[in-house]
Formats: structure tokens, C-alpha cells, sequence
């Protein structure tokens, strides 16, 4: 007399079981639903699994949350959910979708850092990113933090566009930068001429940052630093404006006055002979090469045309006369009282 009805039972959950299961197996496979056509969503540090559900749920971009909370459990990816920001676009299925948090495929953002910035400049820029956590104060030795402790950051940090999820660190952000330096000047230095005047390459990286600033024309920075270490060969002052303008600081109004190339900063090289003590921007890769790969050329003076270029000279004489031409008018009184020439 049971038989029956336990026959009965049995069937009634073997029904049950499969339409359940087909279900189940409609739910993982068919696309999600979106209230536009993409959809930026964000999980938090620490939000558990069932309350991510529950929140796509209430979204509507979930059907059936208990389904895609049992996906996760039977795959082993409930645990391995990544916080960050998210794109979310059709046609993802709910298995894509968990396959895709657990990948951290988070929308990545920028911070382009370009070459000639000073260290001062990065850290602006790092404080207003939006999307960047601050985590540095003011008085942070930022160098010791990142294992290099008693360095000056100028000049330590490689520009590049640097992508990250939100919420990166801004010593992360700094970490990566110096990372690259650090390989990037390894690399090239290895690689360098013989015989330059240059003992290490943090006098290389020094010599960079002053090329860097010195000329916006790519194609003359192997020149540029030709004049350079020709300079310090000969024990020559480099006479640099762009080293003048680091060591005014603040005092620098845009105009170099004949009394800054007087005025004793350790970075004016107008005064001091050989390097400054640090790099005066953050130089990239084209400096380095050109420092340590400099152009086969005689010079010892430049003078810029006015033009965003350079008239080369290998003789005093020749530069007095290029500097008249180009910056004074072709009026030669005034080269006496320009303070002029390098």
C-alpha cells in the first residue's frame, strides 16, 4: 500500500529536480539584464558574496541570486570575488560574470606623467586624481618607504601613462614609477659609451634631467648632451639656465634676471662647476639614451633661436656671435651686460 505513494513522491521530485535544473541551466547561460547598455558597478572591500548578489538582484541584473550564489559555491569562486570597479556589458552571462570578477577585470584609469615634470608636479597631480587613494602626507620620506631610504625623489620616478583600478595608492602609483626608473637606468647604463664622464649612473640620471629641460626638440638631445660631457671633460662649468631656474625655487617668476646666474643655490652651475647635486626633473628614456649615447659632435656652446631649436658652436667666438644674432637683435652693446653665454 506505501509503494504507491512514495512511487508517487519519487516522481513529483524527479520532476521538480529537472525542471529545476533546466532552469538552473537557462539561468547560467542566458545574458544578463542591463539597464543600459553597460554598466559601471563597484564592490567594496569586504562585501560578502550573498550581499553582492543580492545588490545585482535588486539592480535587476540578476534573475534568480540563490542560482548564481549556488554557480559560485559548486565552482569554488565565492571567496575569490575581487573589490574594484567594473564594466559590465551584454552579452555576459551570469557564469561570465562571476568568471569576470574573480578575474579583476576592473576599469583601469590613467595618469599620464610627462617627461620634464618635476618630482613636485607628480605629487600634485597624484593628490587631485580622483580616483587615487591618499595615502602620503607632506612630510612622508617617500624614498624610504620605498626601500631606498636617504635619496632625493627628484628625477626617481619614469614618466609613462600608468593605468590602475580605482583606488590604488598613491605610493603604489610612485612604487611603479621608481621601479621603472630604476630598470630603465640599469638597462642604459650597461649600455653606454666608453669613456664618459660620468662615475655612476645617478650622475647619468642627473645629466638626463638637465638635457630634458634643456631643449623640446627631440632630435637635438644627442647633441645637447654631447655639449655637456665635452663640458665636464674640460672641467667647464655647464652653465645651464634650466639648473638657475630649479635652485630659485619659488623665487622663479619667469625671468632669469643677470643676478640669478649670480645667486649661489647648489644647483646653479653658472657658479658651480661638474653636476648639481640631484636631477632637476624626471627625464625619460630619449635623455638617458642620449646622455649615455651622445652625439659624435665638437661643440661646447649652445644658444636657443627663438624657435624652439638650437644654434650648436664649437668656439667661444662663434657662440658670441650666435648669441647676438638670435637673442640680442644683432646688437652686439648689449652682450657685454646679457650676462649671456655658456
Amino acid at each position: 500500500m506505501l509503494r504507491r505513494p512514495l512511487l508517487l513522491l519519487l516522481t513529483v521530485a524527479l520532476l521538480i529536480t529537472t525542471a529545476v535544473g533546466a532552469d538552473f541551466y537557462a539561468f547560467i547561460h542566458a545574458p544578463v539584464a542591463l539597464p543600459q547598455q553597460a554598466l559601471h558597478y563597484e564592490i567594496v572591500p569586504g562585501r560578502s558574496f550573498k550581499r553582492l548578489a543580492r545588490d545585482l538582484y535588486e539592480q535587476g541584473v540578476i534573475s534568480r541570486p540563490l542560482y548564481w550564489i549556488v554557480l559560485a559555491k559548486l565552482t569554488h569562486r565565492a571567496d575569490k570575488i575581487k573589490a574594484g570597479e567594473y564594466r559590465i556589458e551584454t552579452p555576459f552571462t551570469p557564469a561570465q560574470l562571476l568568471a569576470h570578477f574573480v578575474a579583476g577585470k576592473t576599469v583601469q584609469f590613467s595618469l599620464t606623467v610627462p617627461e620634464g615634470w618635476t618630482y613636485r608636479q607628480l605629487r600634485d597631480a597624484l593628490d587631485r586624481h580622483p580616483k587615487i587613494a591618499h595615502t602620503l602626507d607632506e612630510g612622508d620620506d617617500v624614498m624610504a618607504l620605498l626601500g631606498a631610504p636617504g635619496m632625493d625623489p627628484e628625477g626617481w620616478f619614469y614618466p609613462d601613462t600608468y593605468l590602475f583600478p580605482k583606488g590604488v595608492s598613491d605610493l603604489e602609483v610612485l612604487r611603479r614609477g621608481y621601479e621603472a626608473m630604476r630598470h630603465r637606468l640599469k638597462e642604459a647604463w650597461a649600455a653606454r659609451e666608453p669613456d664618459l664622464p660620468l662615475q655612476s649612473p645617478y650622475e647619468a640620471l642627473i645629466l638626463a634631467s638637465i638635457v630634458e629641460k634643456e631643449t623640446a626638440a627631440p632630435e637635438e638631445r644627442p647633441e645637447i648632451a654631447s655639449v655637456f660631457l665635452s663640458r665636464l671633460r674640460r672641467d667647464m662649468r655647464l652653465q645651464t639656465d634650466p639648473t638657475v631656474i630649479y635652485g630659485l625655487g619659488e623665487d622663479y617668476d619667469g625671468n632669469i634676471r643677470h643676478r640669478d646666474l649670480k645667486r649661489d643655490t647648489p644647483y646653479n652651475t653658472y657658479v658651480h662647476k661638474g653636476l648639481p647635486p640631484t636631477p632637476i626633473a624626471l627625464p625619460g628614456g630619449a635623455a638617458l639614451e642620449a646622455v649615455l649615447h651622445p652625439a659624435p659632435s665638437q661643440a661646447l656652446y649652445f644658444v636657443a633661436k627663438g624657435d624652439g631649436r638650437h644654434h650648436f658652436s664649437e668656439t667661444y667666438e662663434q657662440h658670441r656671435k650666435a648669441v647676438i644674432r638670435f637673442q640680442l637683435g644683432g646688437d652686439a652693446r648689449r652682450y657685454r651686460a646679457s650676462g649671456q653665454g655658456r
